[in-house]
């Protein structure tokens, strides 16, 4: 079967968002362009990652090539709104791509299913009709600051990590590794 890309040149919206409770959360990307939403599921270390590596690609790009850059999210591009229901998955992620698109001036986002064959880098940010389905996303770049300032605040969002081993802390604390698991460390 062909490969499926999704490709959103002016997405509508673009975030990062949980389903469930802290603790037992499902981490999605999701993008909307007119009445098209594809939601793809992912690891909380993926959505934590894709957030960090792309405030060092605006850094880079404002450097080297001279992009505007906002320091902040403006105003107007702060999303706090919830998933767009239903959430139904597309596929899990497995490959991210990160690029920056000199022509358009945009930070272009991949996000790649997880395939059971080896992906050939090759493939990221290409259109060749072999390999996994996957999400490709334009973003301006105060959009890009945007997403990764909402990706962050949703992976804090969820349980405190423990002051000493930086594991995640139950309501009743935990069996902490940096005490030998002697004492139940609470959150305090």
């Amino acid at each position: 079967m062909a490969r499926v890309i999704h490709v959103f040149r002016q997405p509508d919206r673009f975030i990062a968002g949980t389903v469930g409770q802290p603790g037992d959360r499902t981490f999605f990307l999701q993008a909307s362009q007119d009445a098209r939403t594809i939601s793809v599921a992912l690891e909380k270390q993926q959505v934590a990652v894709l957030a960090e590596r792309i405030g060092s690609l605006l850094d880079e790009v404002g450097r080297r090539f001279g992009a505007e850059v906002p320091p902040d999210t403006p105003d107007d591009l702060i999303d706090s709104e919830p998933l767009t229901v239903p959430v139904e998955e597309e596929f899990k992620v497995g490959t991210m791509g990160l690029g920056w698109d000199a022509e358009t001036r945009a930070v272009v986002i991949e996000l790649l299913a997880v395939s059971e064959a080896e992906v050939d880098e090759a493939v990221v940010l290409d259109d060749t009709e072999e390999g996994p389905d996957a999400v490709r996303v334009f973003l301006t770049p105060a959009h890009a600051k945007a997403f990764a300032d909402r990706a962050d605040r949703v992976v804090r969002a969820g349980r405190k990590p423990c002051p000493l081993c930086g594991e995640p802390l139950e309501t009743g604390g935990h069996v902490c590794p940096r005490q030998n698991g002697y004492r139940r460390n609470e959150e305090g």
